[in-house]
């Protein structure tokens, strides 16, 4: 996915020096991007590498002691994440923002219907007619792979493959700026994953929704990512376009992943 169309000249996103430590260690470490409209950005790394520290920070969920998060609002144009209130950080993640997490069940209401998790999304952004919102649901159900009659099931009488295709509906259907993903598909068997993928990659392209995905599996980021950022022990090692950045990597710790991948 190495090609990609943004008119938008503004980035949408931007970390500058952001740092975050545990225990005098480092989980990342002057940490510097800009993500543009329409864009997927990829992070790889090992485990503890500091790629998920990083996405919470730059989804507001965890204060960096150093450097800034911004995000260009609609309204204001580019706010810092860290320096406006709680509620105006909750009211982006309702309406500009998605987060898609590893397990589907930190993601959804489980206790509420298949409708509802989609259907309560688009009433944080005002929707109040009760037949719009439903129907609204249905098409989102059914443009992720899950048969509409199922609309008033609850997810946990879901596989695990239509769960985490239920948590992208209930972050897409707001039709998103910016859309967080940790690990989406680490759940899920192979020929799961490969279907999830398909459909993830489709929506993003769809709806020109910009996008920070994080994983450890790197033809995971060939296909969904434009962007490539390498990470290890918190620190951005090497970062360039997908394809430059597998196909011909510089550092030695990436030149290590790509080879782990080749004789697996």
């Amino acid at each position: 996915m190495s090609k990609m169309n943004i008119d938008n000249t503004q980035p949408l996103l931007q970390a500058r020096n952001v740092s975050k430590f545990y225990g005098g260690k480092a989980a990342c470490e002057q940490v510097n991007l800009s993500l543009y409209p329409g864009e997927v950005l990829g992070i790889v790394g090992e485990s503890g590498s500091g790629k998920s520290t990083l996405l919470n920070c730059l989804a507001g969920q965890l204060q960096p002691e150093q450097g800034e998060v911004l995000f260009n609002t609609r309204d204001e144009g580019m706010v810092e994440l860290f320096t406006i209130s709680e509620a105006r950080r909750r009211l982006l993640a309702r309406t500009d923002w998605g987060f898609v997490h590893q397990s589907a069940r930190d993601g959804l209401r489980v206790e509420v219907s298949a409708g509802a998790n989609v259907g309560e999304r688009l009433m944080a952004v005002g929707a109040r007619h009760y037949g719009q919102i439903r129907a609204e649901a249905q098409d989102w159900l059914h443009r992720v792979e899950i048969d509409a009659a199922r609309i008033d099931d609850l997810p946990r009488d879901f596989s695990g493959g239509m769960q985490q295709r239920l948590q992208i509906a209930r972050n897409l259907v707001t039709k998103p700026r910016l859309i967080f993903m940790d690990e989406p598909t680490a759940s899920l068997d192979v020929s799961v994953q490969a279907r999830l993928l398909d459909l993830l990659r489709q929506l993003v392209s769809q709806l020109q929704v910009a996008a920070v995905i994080v994983t450890h599996d790197l033809a995971v980021a060939r296909l969904l990512a434009h962007r490539l950022m390498v990470m290890r022990q918190g620190q951005v090692v090497e970062e360039g376009l997908t394809d430059q950045v597998l196909d011909d990597p510089q550092h030695p710790y990436t030149q290590l992943l790509v080879s782990s991948v080749l004789q697996a």
